[in-house]
């Protein structure tokens, strides 16, 4: 029971943002409107993602230390999550950009420097898909990992920050926290980072135990 204490506590908090996050009344503001309740979904997936992708540095860099193979699992298959979470973080940002920017992409800085981190990640994937050696299919890859991570912090977090942006917080615009994101969206959109963050570990979690039990048969044989 110890173990699933937090799944359990996941699964509720999930389930509270995802109901509150549509019947919970929110700022009626111009040109977002209903749209804003978005909030709940893709900013928390993109702290997921971040997570995700810092643990995966841990083990990226903690396999290149130890040379345990299984270190390497836990930084693929975070880098896997991960990469999941980004596209549903730019399925969902695109979805709401259709709706209050008129267009899906519209070569924002913040759309531009997210998709090159996305195309960085993915890269990670087809080169772990290039190598047939486990050793060496680990050793590189966790090198990459760890520079793939260096890259995402300045485009994520520096550069879009640093010239004119549509998204909030950045290019002079006001972040959420300071004209809308008043006491009832505080009541969901704080247990929404939570709640994403724990669901992507809870994932991530499943995928480690598979990706084990393959390499110990592997060993076994």
């Amino acid at each position: 029971m110890r173990s699933w204490w937090w799944k359990i506590l996941c699964a509720l908090i999930v389930a509270y943002v995802v109901v509150a996050g549509f019947l919970m009344p929110v700022p009626r503001l111009d040109i977002l409107n209903e749209t804003i309740r978005n909030l709940y979904f893709h900013v928390p997936m993109w702290f997921a993602m971040i997570c995700l992708f810092g643990s995966a540095c841990f083990y990226s860099i903690k396999y290149l230390r130890t040379g345990n193979l299984q270190d390497d699992v836990y930084a693929v298959q975070y880098t896997n999550t991960g990469i999941f979470f980004s596209i549903l973080g730019m399925s969902t940002g695109m979805e709401w950009a259709q709706y209050t920017w008129g267009s899906a992409w519209s070569n924002d800085p913040k759309q531009l420097c997210t998709a090159l981190s996305m195309l960085i990640y993915f890269a990670y994937a087809i080169l772990r898909g290039g190598l047939k050696d486990d050793e060496k299919k680990a050793r590189i890859s966790a090198v990459y990992n760890v520079f793939a991570f260096a890259m995402l912090i300045p485009l994520i977090f520096i550069l879009p920050r640093m010239v004119d942006s549509l998204h909030p917080g950045a290019g002079g615009n006001p972040a959420f926290k300071q004209y809308d994101l008043d006491k009832n969206m505080r009541l969901v959109f704080y247990p929404a980072v939570v709640g994403w963050i724990m669901l992507s570990y809870w994932i991530a979690s499943l995928k480690i135990r598979v990706g084990i039990l393959k390499y110990k048969k592997d060993i076994a044989f």
